[in-house]
């Protein structure tokens, strides 16, 4: 498995821009589909964005496109979410994962999970 830290999270005001970044350890990066997912206060885990190995494909959840975009930097280990245009409903905290191969937007596919990073959007 690949171990995952997640950091950069804060509280922000409706409309501005925050990015996270998770810093990935143990494995080769670039044979691992990543995924941003989110879990907000009393609600499930949800499927945010997701990439691919070399970051050919992305996917994002309709709640999010437009304004958040998944990067990756294999070289550095490191995968990004920037989050643009936040909104209230964005709260939540914030968990990279990592599955080994194909890139999915199903959250059981994911193997290893960071800690998680809190992003508050205030009013």
């Amino acid at each position: 498995q690949v171990q995952l830290v997640e950091s950069g999270g804060g509280l922000v005001q409706a409309g501005d821009s925050l990015r996270v970044s998770c810093l990935a350890s143990g494995r080769t990066l670039n044979r691992y589909s990543m995924g941003w997912f989110r879990q907000a206060a009393g609600k499930e885990r949800e499927f945010v964005a997701a990439i691919s190995e070399f970051g050919g494909l992305t996917y994002y959840a309709d709640s999010v496109k437009g304004r958040f975009t998944i990067t990756r930097d294999n070289a550095k280990n490191r995968v990004y979410l920037q989050m643009n245009s936040l909104k209230l409903e964005d709260t939540a905290v914030y968990y990279c994962a990592a599955k080994f191969g194909v890139v999915s937007t199903t959250l059981n596919r994911y193997d290893s999970w960071g800690q998680g990073t809190q992003v508050t959007v205030s009013s």
